[in-house]
């Protein structure tokens, strides 16, 4: 965090265009496989979320517009709960994130309109819907030293940890994750992985070793 010595990972984004297949979001921790036609992604832009271990968060699909000096990309899609809900209210499952993209001359803004649904098998109901705009500025990335450094030392365990995710991706059709393992989150089990890697300097391949043992740890089967 800016000024201080402390790390956050944030998630992590993949832009890719004219993407002939995603992760989309269903309900309860599960992703379902989904492949596009040529016509739904001709020109379009995806945006592949993914969460602070990089498993996934949500997939969307859009077309940037460039007009009349404005430049923006707009979505629809569904994703699990936001930290700041999941934590508090177990009211509803699944977030249809409402997003738009605007680039600005400091750096970018990001509207949301949301709709927080209920989705059980007999179908989807409208709980609440919400309105966020967030702005982001560039700034000095002088300010960013302490991160750069964490960054530099763990940057070849998160680029395993992809890896093999891409590998799981590409296996199943569906990905289910079990919440808790042993009273413990998946990210949890991720960060003290690769601060384990960095202290003892495993290989690639102890390192994608233990990944995928944790990832199917967490794997629910069926």
């Amino acid at each position: 965090m800016r000024g201080d010595s402390m790390i956050i990972k944030h998630w992590r984004e993949d832009w890719t265009y004219e993407e002939p297949q995603i992760l989309a979001y269903d309900k309860n921790d599960t992703w379902k496989k989904v492949t596009l036609s040529a016509d739904d992604i001709k020109g379009k832009w995806t945006q592949k979320v993914y969460q602070v271990d990089d498993s996934p968060r949500y997939q969307a699909i859009g077309t940037w517009v460039h007009v009349d000096g404005k430049h923006q990309w707009q979505s629809n899609s569904d994703s699990p709960l936001p930290r700041r809900e999941y934590s508090e209210r177990s009211d509803y499952n699944v977030l249809n994130r409402g997003n738009t993209l605007y680039l600005t001359k400091d750096g970018w803004m990001f509207e949301q309109d949301n709709k927080k649904i209920i989705r059980n098998e007999n179908g989807d109901k409208l709980l609440a819907m919400e309105k966020g705009m967030e702005q982001f500025i560039k700034t000095d990335p002088k300010s960013f030293g302490y991160a750069q450094t964490w960054w530099k030392q763990q940057e070849k365990f998160w680029k395993d940890a992809r890896e093999t995710w891409d590998a799981v991706f590409a296996e199943n059709n569906v990905i289910k994750l079990t919440p808790k393992v042993d009273n413990k989150l998946l990210y949890e089990r991720f960060f003290a992985l690769g601060d384990q890697s960095v202290k003892e300097n495993w290989s690639s391949e102890k390192n994608k070793e233990g990944i995928k043992k944790v990832i199917l740890a967490y794997l629910a089967k069926g």
